[in-house]
């Protein structure tokens, strides 16, 4: 009997100590957010930067990773970041941020609205820029979590790896940190973590999949040749207009006909040029598509029938060889973003015990967005977990569900978020799945 009721007791203390623990972090990310994130957030919401040009962001997130006692090197792939705590023997887990902002000017009516300009490196043109897809809240939140892993030393065992990364908006900076041996550089992760802020979620929200978050992307050009002639001899030519609308058509039958029902892809035609003048047919046109997947099969299936369906519609137009119509795929390509459902079940656990059932939710995205966060985890293969951190507040989802206000998008010049949620949540959520990965033995 003294036995069971010490066993009794004791569980009741392990779990209020639980408990404590879980509401010691929430106070300590609390505070640290009033005392030091709120104004950093700010900081970098005020002085966003151009892929490929996040020279200061980099050396503000360099300079207070390196208070923390991080081990830092800049200039990796560009303006990459890298951070390594090491905290004795472990895995090694990695928490990437990516730290660009959009051409985009700020309409959100913010107090703290950006009214930055810079030149853009790829096209030359002075343009406003904008944080209009969250990347302030992931690198304010990188720099707690650096703070709290930091202070809670005692706690966990590894080397904690933190990235901050440029360019994901052109999906080129992952490209580029991995083409500067980052692994070979810093060491292979064991796990790889990553967040992004939804403004399609409720504010402090946890969304996480144990499969596809963000779809695979491809950019594709198709040229179309045609022969020219007058638009009352339309006999005399191949009209290369008539022949990429076919074309446009006919690929609505990749994902309707060609994909099995349960498969999500999209091919869209985004951009399509021809011409210069009402009475002339002319000899070229040009399509610009984006193409979506979930998995290298529908990769496959997609690419593989867009040049399939593009070349044999210029031959039953009666084109000559030499002038079938030209499929070329661009380099701004990323596969799909794939969690490694082990792990994501055992951080949804541990997520659901520390903050709540109520804060973990699955909910699928109705959209095709990409990251270019895989080609950190695919080749090699690296256990990863990317998450959602919701950042509307309840009411004004509720709201536009009612008629209200619609909810701003990512990348609208009407974009915002609540920061406090939003980066308290995020710290929270990365800190306890560190904690658990990195558990001493």
């Amino acid at each position: 009997m003294k036995k069971t009721a010490a066993l009794f007791f004791g569980m009741i203390l392990m779990a209020s100590s639980t408990a404590f623990a879980g509401d010691d972090l929430a106070s300590a990310v609390a505070k640290d957010y009033d005392k030091h994130l709120k104004d950093l957030f700010i900081h970098f919401h005020q002085n966003p930067e151009l892929s490929l040009i996040e020279t200061k962001t980099a050396a503000r997130i360099a300079k207070e990773l390196r208070a923390e006692g991080f081990e830092v090197t800049e200039g990796v792939g560009g303006t990459g970041i890298v951070a390594i705590m090491k905290n004795g023997d472990g895995p090694l887990v990695m928490m990437r941020a990516d730290m660009d902002g959009l051409p985009v000017e700020e309409k959100s009516g913010l107090s703290y609205a950006s009214k930055a300009k810079q030149k853009d490196p790829i096209t030359g043109n002075m343009v406003p820029v904008m944080h209009a897809c969250g990347h302030d809240v992931h690198i304010t939140s990188l720099v707690g979590t650096a703070r709290r892993m930091n202070a809670m030393k005692d706690q966990w065992s590894g080397t904690l790896m933190l990235i901050g990364q440029p360019a994901e908006e052109r999906i080129m900076g992952a490209k580029a940190m991995m083409k500067d041996n980052l692994w070979k550089r810093f060491g292979k992760p064991d796990y790889a973590l990553a967040f992004h802020v939804s403004s399609n979620d409720e504010a402090g929200i946890i969304n996480v999949s144990e499969n596809s978050p963000y779809a695979g992307s491809d950019s594709v050009d198709i040229i179309v040749h045609g022969i020219g002639s007058h638009g009352a001899y339309p006999h005399a030519g191949k009209d290369p207009v008539l022949i990429g609308s076919q074309i446009v058509v006919a690929l609505q039958t990749l994902v309707s006909r060609e994909l099995p029902p349960r498969w999500p892809g999209v091919v869209t035609v985004g951009s399509f040029h021809a011409g210069t003048k009402h009475n002339i047919i002319s000899d070229r046109a040009h399509l610009q598509l984006t193409v979506r997947n979930t998995s290298p099969e529908t990769r496959k299936i997609l690419l593989d029938g867009i040049k399939r369906i593009a070349v044999n519609i210029g031959r039953a137009a009666g084109l000559p060889e030499d002038k079938l119509p030209e499929v070329i795929y661009s380099k701004e390509s990323t596969p799909p973003t794939v969690n490694d459902a082990a792990t994501t079940k055992r951080l949804k656990m541990v997520w659901s015990e520390k903050m709540g059932k109520d804060a973990v939710v699955d909910i699928p995205t109705k959209g095709m967005g990409a990251e270019d966060f895989p080609f950190f985890t695919t080749d090699p293969a690296i256990k990863s977990v990317y998450f959602a951190i919701g950042g509307t507040p309840k009411e004004t989802l509720e709201a536009a569900k009612t008629g209200g206000p619609a909810v701003p998008s990512h990348h609208s010049p009407l974009f915002r978020i609540s920061p406090e949620p939003a980066i308290t949540k995020g710290v929270e959520a990365t800190v306890y799945a560190l904690l658990d990965l990195m558990a001493k033995k």
